[in-house]
């Protein structure tokens, strides 16, 4: 079966990039946060002060911090609080992460699982963050960029729901990796998407790498950031915490996997406190 000459012309970014102004607008302080992500000299009163002045946002991310995962022995009920116990790092990641997981409207491709997807991210997010501890690399980038690796799939989903659903249908036809069939039907894939996204949004450059070589760690100039965003993208899927039975596991780099360094053992109580983290996580966040 042919699909139509539109669903078959390739995207060019300028094309991608000229709807980016279409897709949902993030809250002020997120753009903010994400922006300078390298940055550590932040007032935190005024960020607590920009948090709270969205109750919904406010909300959600004070779920997240008195969640099991920060193990905080006192709960915090205002937003300084939680800077106070966590940090200024911890809580930029969770404001990040409580406003993207609510900016995208659901239900706009036939056959894209939207929660499917938000658990998978929700999922990577949580076990870099486990893997970054491990191995001692900053487990709040890892968190923000396990978070956003595929984000560039709701980028598509949302600009071309109709070339996305022939995409996801080319997909099952071939059994083969999402990323395969994005290219052979829209001439990119969703990391082009997501840096795309990644530009428009001004993400810090740290972020921007780490979406542009999560699928491609062993490519000169990737950074550590992406290795450990791989190999969390890839253990997610082969543990299926997504809950989608369709999604191949794709090939683990065995560069990336040894680049990390770690035991068996210690990879089995990554992924043991992974699973106990997730469920919590993705309750919160997708509530």
């Amino acid at each position: 079966m042919t699909a139509p000459d539109s669903l078959n012309s390739a995207l060019s970014i300028e094309e991608l990039i000229g709807g980016v102004e279409d897709l949902p607008s993030l809250p002020d302080v997120v753009m903010e946060l994400l922006g300078s992500i390298e940055q550590e000299d932040s007032d935190i009163a005024v960020l607590a002060k920009k948090v709270a002045s969205d109750p919904a946002l406010m909300a959600k991310t004070l779920r997240l911090a008195n969640s099991s995962a920060y193990g905080l022995q006192v709960k915090a009920t205002t937003i300084q609080q939680a800077m106070t116990f966590l940090g200024f790092q911890t809580m930029r990641q969770l404001i990040t992460a409580a406003a993207l997981t609510g900016c995208f409207p659901a239900g706009r491709c036939p056959g894209f699982n939207d929660r499917a997807f938000w658990r998978h991210s929700i999922a990577t997010a949580a076990c870099a963050r486990v893997l970054a501890r491990r191995v001692r690399f900053n487990p709040d980038y890892a968190f923000t960029a396990g978070l956003l690796h595929g984000i560039g799939r709701l980028v598509l989903v949302s600009r071309f729901p109709e070339r996305y659903q022939a995409v996801l249908s080319l997909r099952d036809k071939r059994d083969c990796e999402l990323a395969e069939a994005e290219r052979a039907l829209l001439g990119i894939d969703h990391v082009d998407a997501g840096v795309a996204l990644a530009e428009h949004w001004h993400f810090s450059s740290t972020m921007r790498q780490a979406i542009a070589f999560y699928r491609m760690p062993e490519a000169p100039g990737a950074g550590f950031l992406a290795t450990i965003v791989h190999v969390a993208s890839a253990v997610v899927h082969a543990l299926d915490l997504a809950g989608n039975p369709d999604e191949l596991v794709p090939r683990v780099s065995a560069v990336a996997w040894t680049a990390l360094g770690m035991s068996e053992e210690a990879w089995l109580q990554a992924f043991h406190e992974t699973e106990l983290q997730v469920e919590e996580m993705a309750a919160i966040l997708m509530a």
